[in-house]
């Protein structure tokens, strides 16, 4: 009875540091804004992941089926919002005269990950995969809780971190404008991914 913790946390890596909604979002942010000024909206996209981690761990997802239109509601809500958040990115510029515009805030990132059905097949992934039969469910929760939130404080903030390099060499030249339209895109393409059945990367 317990958690294959060394496997999960192989598997958690691997999702939660590959390119999606998420991720794409995280770098936008951190290129538009500065590593500094995205941090709030990183701890929010992390620990959002928590708001939807903890009911499945208990079972309160299985009202999906008795409600699917509800949750079909819910996988389209996230797909507008995140296409929303495409929309912002590709018409933000770095350059000096938007220095006003403020960074999206904690509770903005808390926000991406408990309507996205991306994250809910992953966390249902490490429950099915990595969950002898028999753990204790506070245990099973806590254990997938815990590591998927280490690999989101390590993971998110370096994609942060990779979009305000890249600015640093773009921010006020003519390959600004397609930085930005090209990570607009990336986040637009891999919301669609999960609309259409792709797999479970963040």
């Amino acid at each position: 009875m317990s958690v294959a913790t060394t496997s999960l946390f192989v598997f958690a890596a691997s999702q939660v540091g590959t390119p999606g909604p998420a991720n794409m979002a995280l770098m936008a942010t951190g290129a538009r804004f500065g590593f500094r000024a995205a941090l709030p909206f990183v701890a929010g996209v992390a620990l959002g992941k928590q708001l939807i981690i903890w009911p499945i761990g208990f079972g309160l997802m299985e009202l999906a089926t008795s409600y699917p239109a509800v949750f079909g509601a819910l996988k389209w809500l996230s797909a507008g919002y995140i296409l929303w958040l495409a929309w912002r990115i590709a018409n933000l510029r770095l350059g000096e005269d938007d220095r006003g515009a403020l960074a999206p805030g904690f509770v903005a990132g808390l926000i991406v990950h408990p309507l996205n059905p991306k994250a809910r097949a992953m966390i249902v992934a490490a429950f099915t995969g990595f969950v002898a039969a028999g753990t204790p469910t506070l245990h099973a929760t806590a254990t997938i809780a815990g590591v998927l939130l280490i690999c989101q404080l390590i993971l998110h903030p370096i994609w942060t971190l990779a979009g305000d390099r890249i600015a640093l060499v773009v921010a006020g030249r003519p390959a600004e404008q397609y930085l930005m339209w090209t990570l607009a895109a990336l986040t637009a393409a891999s919301v669609l991914y999960v609309l259409i059945g792709g797999g479970i990367a963040q």
